[in-house]
């Protein structure tokens, strides 16, 4: 009897493939079951995009997705990423620099716009399987879709960052945020910019099902094609805020919510966006189609360029580590000194998820760090499971074990030289040949800390801005006996936890706290003189600063702020207000008096200033500021005026919609 053959998955009749266009950004096959499997895998760069060519292949490949679809040939589509970084950044940022006239960048929207629209129409279901970031066009292209599916793990982030751009959704994500999602939840989305996670996507209707790992998106696509899966519409109770009169009340409640964080001279994004809203809001498809009236005058704005040129500058940071093979691995800190400063850059590297041991002279000093760590995880983990995860990688180590197995070590002591040079010679014989030795002093030069090590090229300066939490720059400082590899390990733990690093000469002050002390001093002079601190406040968030100078003096702590003047050469006159305040006590928030009375973290300030032309003062008091950014560059603190800007903005919040401090004065603003 002749033998048999079992057959394989190989062996069974397989349908014929589409003839497609060649495709740079997209692969597309059809299975046995006539589900179509779209992948995109930009070879542009790591990440997806949605760029003029991306948007052409895709409208190749819809046309021919209608055309299998009324043959019988195509039951469905589930599109997916060919990136382990994650689905889709959003469109491609490179290319808004070409779209600023205004015709192209109409047509442009009219064609995308019209793409999408043809994607919601496809007679067959069209499924997105989401893994990771989900943002922007992104976003916006599986809105589009029929039904989504995203992975629920910490990864996985789906929002509209455009208002961080100086722009709002353009690719019809208005409209159909607020239909799935209700247009209240959808406009926080994209009024704050903020990246939400898969669980609470679901609960907004933005996601339709979850599933725990990246493996499964595959067959959930499946069965949500062959069920005929289709997303819900936002309920009654939801759209009901979009209704009648009360949208005019949510608009108006959004204005002022807006005006909190965000002049509209300034940033006039949010403004436009609420003011579709309230045009728009109870008409999704109208909504969407009122986008490119108020989109495209959005992008020429000054503001929007420069927003632009600060994510490249931004992005550009990223690159400055060590990269390939030769990556450094950081999995374990210690820090030394847990004050404000050492306690929070503590609390920061557990919280990405490093193994930090935190050192002081006795647990009476420790605890209070540990306690703040628990709060700052409580408030961005959410989740018992999470907290306690991170709680266990903050462990207080009062006798210093942990710098034998540390890879990286701190310190954040007071800024004392003498108490700086014994740690380190401490440390250096306990530590790894190839542990990084940083200090994040504020203002004393490498060279002096460095001396009497063995090897004084090992320590580099990696300093940290007040709050950790909240600021993003670290700088990292470079002394004359640094080489380029231990700079660029330093560049690389700052991005290792998720920070960005500015690279400066160790010089008094560095860049930030160089140029900040002039124009906070400038200030006290000013207030000395009998002007109120609440005017120059004033006067400075009024030219575009997020806090003024006297108050952010009270932030940053009296005591800090003259050790910081002296080391750079500013003295405190004896018969000042400002020296009267230190002898008494009186350092600023921290002791709940400074130049302001302080109440639960606020300053108590008395009613509204009263004077003419604040932002004139405003720039007055910014000069200072400015001059020494340009002296900075001068001196190569900085090796670019590019990077001064960057510094500035993500260390002391600088006006970003005027692209930095020298950015401003080249174009007069400044």
């Amino acid at each position: 009897m002749a033998a048999t053959s079992t057959p394989t998955k190989t062996d069974k009749p397989q349908p014929p493939q589409p003839v497609l266009p060649k495709l740079k950004h997209w692969r597309f096959e059809i299975d046995i079951e006539h589900i179509g499997w779209l992948t995109i895998d930009n070879q542009s760069g790591p990440v997806n995009t949605l760029g003029s060519e991306a948007i052409t292949e895709l409208e190749k490949l819809v046309a021919r997705f209608e055309d299998l679809a009324a043959s019988d040939e195509l039951v469905g589509v589930v599109l997916l990423s060919g990136k382990d970084s994650g689905f889709i950044a959003g469109a491609d940022i490179s290319e808004f620099d070409n779209m600023v006239d205004a015709p192209v960048l109409t047509a442009a929207l009219n064609r995308t716009h019209a793409l999408f629209e043809r994607i919601e129409r496809l007679a067959v279901p069209f499924v997105s399987g989401i893994h990771g970031f989900c943002l922007g066009g992104g976003l916006e292209l599986a809105l589009a879709t029929h039904y989504r599916i995203a992975v629920n793990d910490d990864k996985t982030r789906l929002g509209f960052p455009e208002v961080n751009l100086g722009i709002f959704p353009g690719f019809g994500g208005t409209g159909r945020s607020i239909e799935v999602a209700g247009p209240v939840p959808a406009m926080q989305l994209m009024l704050t910019g903020r990246p939400v996670r898969a669980g609470a996507a679901r609960g907004m209707g933005l996601v339709d099902k979850l599933v725990s790992h990246r493996d499964q998106l595959r067959w959930e696509g499946r069965k949500a094609v062959l069920a005929k899966k289709h997303a819900q519409r936002a309920g009654f109770m939801k759209r009901v805020m979009a209704m009648g009169p009360l949208r005019g009340y949510v608009a108006n409640q959004m204005r002022q919510q807006a005006a909190k964080k965000a002049n509209k001279l300034h940033y006039p994004a949010p403004y436009g966006l609420i003011d579709l809203f309230e045009r728009h809001g109870d008409d999704p498809v109208a909504m969407r189609r009122g986008e490119i009236a108020g989109f495209v005058p959005l992008m020429a704005t000054e503001t929007a360029t420069n927003l632009r040129r600060l994510f490249f500058l931004t992005e550009g940071l990223k690159k400055q580590g060590v990269r390939g093979a030769d990556k450094p691995e950081f999995r374990r800190v210690h820090v030394i000194g847990a004050g404000v400063m050492g306690g929070d850059i503590a609390a920061w590297c557990a919280y990405r998820g490093m193994a930090v041991t935190l050192q002081d002279l006795d647990m009476e000093r420790v605890q209070p760090a540990l306690d703040r760590a628990k709060g700052l995880f409580k408030k961005r983990l959410k989740k018992k499971q999470a907290v306690n995860a991170a709680l266990s990688r903050l462990e207080a180590d009062v006798e210093g074990k942990g710098v034998a197995r540390a890879d990286v070590i701190i310190e954040a002591v007071v800024e004392n030289l003498d108490i700086k040079r014994k740690i380190f010679s401490e440390v250096e014989v306990k530590a790894k040949p190839t542990a990084v030795l940083a200090s994040n002093t504020s203002s004393i030069e490498l060279e002096r800390i460095a001396e009497g090590l063995k090897d004084p090229s090992r320590l580099i300066g990696l300093h940290f801005f007040n709050p950790v939490a909240q600021l993003p720059l670290v700088e990292v400082i470079r002394s004359n006996l640094n080489d380029d590899k231990a700079v660029a390990i330093g560049c690389s733990f700052a991005t290792a936890i998720s920070k960005s690093s500015v690279v400066v000469k160790s010089a008094p002050g560095f860049l930030v706290n160089r140029v900040l002390m002039p124009y906070m001093l400038g200030a006290v002079n000013r207030l000395e003189q009998g002007e109120k601190p609440e005017v120059l406040d004033a006067a400075a968030v009024a030219f575009g600063m997020p806090m003024g100078p006297i108050e952010l003096m009270d932030v940053v702590g009296l005591d800090i702020g003259r050790n910081v003047a002296t080391e750079l050469g500013h003295e405190v006159p004896e018969d000042s207000r400002f020296a009267k305040l230190l002898a008494e006590g009186h350092l600023g928030r921290k002791t709940g008096r400074g130049f302001y009375r302080w109440n639960k973290g606020k300053a108590q300030k008395s009613g509204s200033p009263d004077r003419a032309n604040l932002h004139e003062l405003g720039r007055d008091l910014v000069k200072p500021l400015v001059d020494a950014c340009e002296v900075c560059v001068a001196e190569g603190v900085v090796a670019s005026a590019d990077l001064a800007d960057v510094g500035v903005i993500l260390g002391t919040g600088f006006a970003p919609f005027l692209g930095g401090p020298l950015t401003a004065r080249k174009h007069g603003k400044a």
